[in-house]
């Protein structure tokens, strides 16, 4: 079996997408008339300014929605639009926490991840990953958001490792490069099987 080189001392995890199955997208192509397609929404969502200041924990839900709705033209108010975020995280993937048990236990397993106050204790508590993880770098607590340099310089600086002894796994392309462009080993994984193929390669699964 490969071997990761350089050695690797973490695997740190987006987690919707990877571990946690995520609704909305096509809720929100819908209330936006599909004026854009896919990839166009991931982009305005991750520089919109609303999500920005609401996914760093600098303003709070009602003020969010009101800003999505105008700043995304949606054709539904805020109150609709926040019954609807709010089941966005469904659950988690099919092999999630079977994966994670996976990892070798010399590794840190570490989450970074884009959330707020809204999503993340469900999926921390309900759906189980709060004592899977060494490490919770949680957008809306740690006032850092991917792809900024500065939520990756974060991890580093909490964990005491160099960029390229760092595993990212992320399902966004943009962050995934953002990543690589900060050094670390970063790869693309769509969902426990993609990613578990992936560790497994690197020689990283117990």
């Amino acid at each position: 079996m490969a071997r990761a080189t350089p050695p690797i001392g973490c695997v740190l995890f987006d987690v919707g997408g990877v571990l946690v199955e995520l609704a909305g997208i096509s809720t929100m192509l819908e209330w936006m008339d599909h004026r854009v397609d896919a990839e166009g929404l991931w982009r305005a969502w991750l520089s919109s300014p609303s999500v920005r200041d609401y996914e760093r924990g600098r303003i709070g839900t009602r003020r969010f929605a009101e800003g999505v709705v105008a700043e995304f033209a949606l054709r539904v108010d805020a109150d609709a639009f926040l019954r609807g975020f709010a089941a966005w995280p469904l659950g988690p993937l099919p092999g999630a926490h079977a994966l994670l048990d996976a990892v070798q236990p010399s590794l840190i397993r570490a989450t970074l991840s884009n959330s707020n106050a809204a999503h993340w204790p469900r999926v921390m508590n309900e759906m189980g990953f709060a004592h899977r993880f060494d490490h919770h770098f949680a957008s809306h607590l740690i006032d850092r958001i991917k792809p900024d340099r500065d939520a990756f310089e974060h991890v580093v600086a909490t964990m005491g490792l160099p960029a390229h002894e760092i595993l990212f796994v992320d399902d966004n392309a943009i962050n995934v490069e953002a990543a690589r462009d900060f050094g670390m080993i970063a790869h693309r994984c769509v969902g426990p099987d993609e990613t578990r193929t992936l560790l497994g390669n690197l020689g990283l699964l117990a």
